[in-house]
């Protein structure tokens, strides 16, 4: 099936491709949950920190079934994981659309969407990793910009279908789209380069003329090497990324879940608020791609830090917005920022501990960022319900953002170990 395909085209760039649709769809759901904001306070009347609370432990769930993934991915590989992701995604939306009580909306959204999307992260990155060696952060950089792309679309085409069909009729065909494009890219999917019988970045194997199929020739390559879990606990920079996780997720959340609902209070309309996801969403897919590759060029440290400095400066600067010119002036600063630490950071974590357990490693990491972006969320509505403002919460975010820089100076590369 491969023989002709990878002698003109290295697999390597259908897998980001694939990735690429899959993760706009799947983080496009999630990051519009803020343009359903208003509509859910409204409906079961809740305060903001309530609504703000089935986000939170949406991400909650998430981080359990990050976990796992991770898990199951190195395990089952990235075709099934992705299939049963975009089944539950679709299946979350739908039944949230039917849901007539507040806390049927934990177990419709926050449970059912996480076992759909929250693995995102762990099964794109940990996959795009094997693929490739030289161009990794470019590569990554593509892959996760679909995160992007789902913001510019899902933000603007949410708005118009809530306007149109209303909340629950916007649900219903986002899941359809969950379904409709989700399962299909699956379906792509292998989990190495190996599997087809080359090496990252699509060069062949050792052992062209051997005769042997793909499989035998897979063999005689060299296994993957990097620590297991347990080895991982044991570093520090394993918990130097966890704390970067929480400290930089909880900063991301409270601004995705609260710009919308933020921006419409100082007195922008729906759409230009909504407009606000989609400048950061298009930012984000420059970000991730150049800041990406840049990655390749002066290191996955600095590059991080560089984009974690700018976003805390962009929240503070999101303090005294009163304009629509500056509030798109911070939405370009900082979702360029924010796609920039995606891949920096993916390539890091594969710099870190290498392959060979990556999937599960990279869920257990993602515990960290689910546990992150489970709090910020809470914290913006708390401090709203008490103050009627976000200016402390964006204040606490720029914080959060510097004690991540310090994190991030801390890491290094762990010694790794070949598979046995």
């Amino acid at each position: 099936m491969f023989s002709g395909l990878k002698d003109r085209l290295f697999y390597g760039w259908v897998i980001v491709a694939a990735f690429f649709l899959a993760g706009a769809t799947l983080w496009g759901i999630r990051f519009s949950f803020g343009v359903f904001f208003k509509s859910i306070e409204s409906e079961f009347l809740l305060t903001r920190a309530a609504t703000s609370a089935i986000f939170s432990v949406y991400m909650v769930f998430g981080s359990a079934f990050a976990l796992l993934s991770g898990w199951a991915l190195d395990r089952y590989g990235p075709r099934i994981i992705l299939s049963v992701m975009g089944l539950f995604a679709g299946l979350s939306l739908l039944l949230t659309s039917q849901a007539h009580s507040a806390w049927l909306l934990f177990v419709t959204y926050s449970l059912l969407l996480a076992m759909g999307s929250s693995a995102a992260y762990v099964v794109t990155m940990s996959t795009t990793l094997k693929w490739f060696d030289k161009k990794r952060g470019l590569a990554l950089g593509i892959t996760s910009s679909g995160g992007g792309l789902g913001m510019v679309v899902m933000a603007p085409l949410a708005t118009y279908l809530v306007d149109s069909l209303g909340w629950r009729g916007a649900f219903i065909v986002l899941g359809l789209m969950a379904w409709l494009i989700v399962i299909p890219l699956s379906q792509l999917l292998r989990n190495s380069p190996q599997e087809i019988g080359v090496l990252p970045d699509g060069i062949k194997s050792a052992f062209p003329d051997t005769g042997l199929p793909p499989v035998a020739v897979t063999n005689n390559n060299p296994p993957p090497v990097g620590l297991s879990l347990p080895q991982a606990l044991k570093t520090r920079s394993f918990w130097l990324i966890v704390i970067t996780w929480v400290f930089f997720a909880s900063a991301i959340f409270l601004v995705l879940t609260h710009i919308v609902p933020h921006a419409t209070d100082i007195g922008f309309s729906a759409v230009e608020a909504a407009a606000v996801l989609s400048v950061i969403g298009g930012a984000n897919i420059g970000g991730r791609v150049l800041m990406g590759a840049v990655s390749d060029k002066i290191g996955r440290n600095r590059t991080t830090i560089i984009c974690l400095l700018s976003q805390a400066l962009a929240m503070v600067w999101l303090i005294w917005v009163r304009e629509l010119w500056m509030l798109y002036l911070f939405a370009l600063i900082f979702g360029f920022a924010y796609g920039g630490v995606g891949p920096s950071m993916a390539a890091l974590i594969g710099d870190t501990f290498g392959l060979n357990r990556i999937g599960v490693i990279m869920g257990a990491l993602e515990v960290g960022y689910g546990l992150g972006a489970a709090i910020g969320p809470v914290i913006g509505g708390l401090v709203y319900d008490i103050s009627n403002n976000y200016f402390l919460a964006f204040l606490i975010g720029a914080l959060t953002l510097l004690v991540a820089v310090m994190a991030v100076a801390l890491i290094r590369q762990e010694k790794p170990v070949a598979l046995v």
